[in-house]
């Protein structure tokens, strides 16, 4: 049974035999208690450990005070409430714009004194000349994004701060930032598609890009397939993991969000071609690094080729994600309806894929309209817009898989 000490934590037996001390170190964002533990032999040994812990982790808090620099309570906020959250890849994100850029510039003003002005000013100056490297590149300031996302950064932490009753108000709120630019989405057409597989065939990339074009994964979810994802009597594929890059190293681990782990159901044909590169794949992973055995590809690796296969397909300059937006549109033009592809590509609701791709089911409105027109109402109405060529994923399995499947080019 637990000793209570107030405010100074619990002792207790432990089934084991041994006793633990335990001390409330902080508070998580949902007001869970953060805990931190001690074991020994005896409970005497356990409540100089406990001493010892207490000392240490008061020390670190009675730091936390009103008029301490913002750089100190960032700081404090990341690696307590913030890091634990996160990925290493998103970690690594976090801690380039906190101690190259935020801290820096704004480090040293006291968290009770911040303005929205201290706020406005930063965010102009590093716009200006705020960039670290790269600067022959992409010139002195930082990019829009980049100035956002320092701003998403500062706000949360200030959010906490004021939380924990350090600030009466958020200093970030209502200042203006640069206007949020969405990157252009690009679709291969049917034609580039045949060129870019044919060339994906022959770099040994072939078997991932049809399953992406055909899926719509995000990259980092068809590296994390496993062969035991795959049930080829039913060709179910359960999506679980993903392979995100930490540096020079990979790093599995949960998907993107809850929707995210998700299953699908592939095409025969495509069940077919994935049975035949199981035969001449060693190991768990489906596309394994051909360079460190027993794991996945490297994001970046895989990246380089998708970029030199377009390059020499002399397809249009896209994204990878871009490949997950081709299918998008081929599912959404082929008759797939809204709420079938937002569970197929693992989106939180069927509004984030209708938001994402309003403007092709807008056009395809127009589209059916105008034809309603013309056959009902015997009307010489102008398409909106010339129809895309429409390949379904359906059609283009089966005329990849007459072209590379045939006994005689099988591999």
């Amino acid at each position: 049974m637990a000793k209570k000490k107030n405010g100074k934590g619990s002792i207790f037996l432990r089934k084991d035999g041994r006793w633990e001390g335990r001390i409330v170190v902080g508070y998580a964002d949902n007001g869970n208690p953060r805990t931190k533990n001690v074991l020994a032999k005896t409970k005497e040994e356990c409540e100089e450990k406990l001493e010892e812990l207490r000392g240490r982790c008061g020390r670190a808090t009675d730091r936390i005070k009103p008029d301490m620099p913002f750089g100190n309570w960032i700081d404090f906020w990341y690696q307590n409430f913030s890091k634990p959250k996160l990925r290493k890849s998103t970690q690594a994100n976090y801690e380039n714009r906190i101690y190259n850029h935020i801290i820096p510039e704004i480090g040293n003003i006291p968290l009770n004194r911040f303005t929205q002005n201290d706020m406005q000013q930063f965010y102009v100056r590093v716009k200006k000349s705020g960039r670290k490297s790269f600067v022959d590149k992409y010139g002195e300031g930082l990019s829009d994004r980049m100035v956002r996302v320092c701003h998403t950064t500062c706000r949360s932490a200030l959010e906490k701060a004021v939380k924990e009753g350090l600030i009466s108000t958020n200093p970030s709120l209502g200042c203006r930032l640069p206007p949020k630019k969405t990157k252009e989405m690009q679709v291969l057409t049917q034609e580039e598609i045949l060129r870019f597989l044919t060339r994906a065939k022959e770099e040994g990339y072939y078997e991932l890009f049809l399953l992406e074009l055909t899926t719509g994964m995000r990259r980092g979810e068809i590296l994390g397939l496993k062969w035991r994802d795959l049930n080829v009597k039913t060709g179910e594929l359960h999506i679980s993991r993903q392979v995100t890059k930490a540096g020079n190293d990979c790093v599995v681990t949960a998907p993107k969000t809850k929707s995210s782990i998700r299953t699908i159901i592939l095409p025969p044909e495509m069940v077919e071609l994935l049975t035949e590169l199981k035969k001449q794949t060693k190991g768990e992973w489906m596309f394994p690094s051909p360079i460190k055995e027993g794991e996945p590809r490297h994001p970046n690796a895989v990246y380089k080729r998708f970029r030199l296969i377009l390059e020499r397909s002399h397809c249009k300059n896209i994204r990878f994600h871009d490949l997950r937006h081709t299918f998008a549109t081929m599912a959404i033009e082929n008759g797939m309806d809204i709420k079938t592809l937002s569970a197929m590509i693992g989106h939180v609701s069927a509004e984030t894929t209708l938001n994402i791709y309003s403007h092709i089911t807008d056009t395809m409105r127009k589209q059916a309209a105008v034809k309603i027109d013309r056959e009902i109402g015997g009307t010489e109405a102008e398409m909106p817009e010339e129809e895309p060529p429409k390949v379904s994923t359906k059609h283009l399995l089966k005329r990849q898989h007459r072209r590379f499947l045939s006994p005689t080019r099988r591999r």
